[in-house]
């Protein structure tokens, strides 16, 4: 069983910084895409960022440029840079890993709380 091990949470005032990382505890196998989602209560989860094994990026519409997805391709292990974070991104991110393709796997971390204030 796979497990993903995510780091970089925790507080900080509105306008600061924050990097998440997330790797993999085994081999990745095959094409695959990575990234971040979050929670806030009472919320569904929704997209943050995203990047594939090829360096395909996606991301949420409420980034809007102050977020970057980026991987050591190497180690396969994932960061979102997180820039002039503001109250309303508060929330629980978990980390992603699904395989594409005939590669048939779907894990889920188990989240870092990122709670930005004053």
């Amino acid at each position: 069983q796979e497990r993903l091990v995510e780091s970089g949470g925790g507080v900080v005032q509105p306008g600061g910084s924050l990097r998440l990382s997330c790797a993999p505890s085994g081999y990745v196998f095959g094409p695959y895409v990575m990234g971040w989602y979050r929670q806030q209560p009472g919320n569904e989860r929704e997209l943050v960022a995203t990047i594939t094994s090829v360096g395909g990026t996606n991301y949420g519409e409420f980034v809007k440029g102050r977020f970057t997805i980026s991987r050591d391709s190497a180690e396969k292990t994932v960061y979102l840079q997180m820039n002039s974070l503001r109250p309303e991104d508060t929330a629980v991110y978990y980390c992603h890993l699904k395989g594409l393709g005939s590669f048939n796997y779907d894990y889920w971390g188990q989240g870092t709380q990122v709670t930005v204030s004053s």
